[in-house]
């Protein structure tokens, strides 16, 4: 009996979060969709990583960086391509990464609502040396299996949504 309420209880919660609107804002204050690149998601070839899963938005360095919809940061800090990272899970099982962050604002398990500051734009990680800009991938912990395709690393497609159509105004 306990086996079927605790399957009862995560369908509840995992069908509300795909509920959950998301409301998105574009992540770098004062920016516009002239401040990146539409044709860049998905774009080939893209260094180490081969394919360019987000949109790279470009501001003056200390920026300030928004959360794109509201949600909790599961991953604020640093790896080796991204630099400076804040992560936040969001409505529809999505996590929004923010990466070369000069620094980050939030901490682990902080709820942020959409438009909260959680950074400062930079050139951290792989983008040394680079315009300061803003890494901004979203990524779909349910797959979108309908989006799969033959191009490079069209499975992962699944997975990663164009950042561009997602804060779309």
């Amino acid at each position: 009996m306990k086996k079927w309420r605790k399957l009862k209880i995560f369908l509840i919660v995992l069908l509300f979060g795909c509920l959950l609107p998301e409301f998105s804002v574009i992540p770098v204050k004062h920016a516009t969709n002239n401040d990146w690149n539409a044709k860049s998601f998905w774009f080939e070839p893209w260094g180490k990583s081969g394919v360019h899963k987000g949109i790279d938005i470009f501001g003056k360095l200390g920026t300030p960086i928004l959360s794109a919809t509201y949600g909790i940061v599961i991953f604020a800090g640093e790896l080796p391509l991204g630099g400076k990272v804040v992560a936040v899970l969001g409505p529809k099982w999505r996590v929004h990464y923010y990466a070369h962050l000069n620094s980050d604002l939030v901490f682990i398990g902080e709820p942020v609502w959409r438009g909260s500051e959680i950074g400062l734009l930079g050139d951290t990680g792989n983008a040394k040396g680079k315009p300061a800009h803003l890494h901004y991938t979203v990524v779909s912990l349910l797959p979108y299996v309908w989006k799969i395709d033959g191009s490079t690393q069209g499975w992962k497609k699944a997975f990663y949504l164009d950042p561009a159509q997602v804060i779309k105004p």
